[in-house]
């Protein structure tokens, strides 16, 4: 199937991911835009996972201050090098994630760092993550992905391991 090239630029801007990665999953798809972005996000979690491994020592502190100074987080993202680090995606990616923190207040960034404890209280555990965790929430600027998908999403395109690392909020009065 021949697939034009308005097309592979409109899945671009959708995904950012590559033009070849972008004219193959149209392939796949047969065309449909809404199934090549779902290969490419299986992808760029696939991606993700085979990076995961490599360790993460760079990175930046990211600081969010919501409007009338009454909240505010400090986020740590690492990756591979300082060249990523300095990254716009990157950056973007940092204030992103430190944002999202502010708006939905997350206790814990994975399911994994959830106590057992926690979750006897609970009768859905995929609800209680989705709440406290904050790989699990859907993403402010867009709720049809997670945090963890965007984090995909960044690994793929960027071609390194990224983790978030650790985070704090402030809210005045707590």
């Amino acid at each position: 199937m021949k697939i034009d090239l308005e097309t592979i630029k409109k899945l671009r801007e959708i995904s950012s991911a590559s033009v070849s990665d972008c004219k193959k999953a149209l392939e796949e798809a047969k065309g449909d835009m809404k199934e090549a972005v779902v290969l490419l996000r299986k992808r760029g979690l696939e991606i993700a996972a085979a990076k995961q491994n490599r360790q993460a020592s760079e990175g930046r502190v990211e600081s969010y201050v919501h409007l009338g100074n009454k909240i505010g987080v400090l986020l740590e993202v690492d990756c591979e090098t300082d060249f990523v680090a300095r990254n716009e995606d990157f950056c973007r990616f940092t204030k992103d994630v430190a944002m999202q923190i502010t708006a939905s207040s997350p206790t814990y960034i994975r399911k994994e760092d959830v106590p057992k404890d926690s979750l006897k209280e609970y009768k859905d555990h995929e609800d209680f993550y989705k709440q406290h965790c904050l790989l699990e929430q859907p993403f402010i600027k867009d709720p049809n992905i997670t945090i963890k998908d965007y984090l995909a999403s960044l690994i793929a395109k960027i071609g390194e391991n990224i983790v978030i690392r650790r985070f704090t909020r402030y809210k005045v009065g707590e």
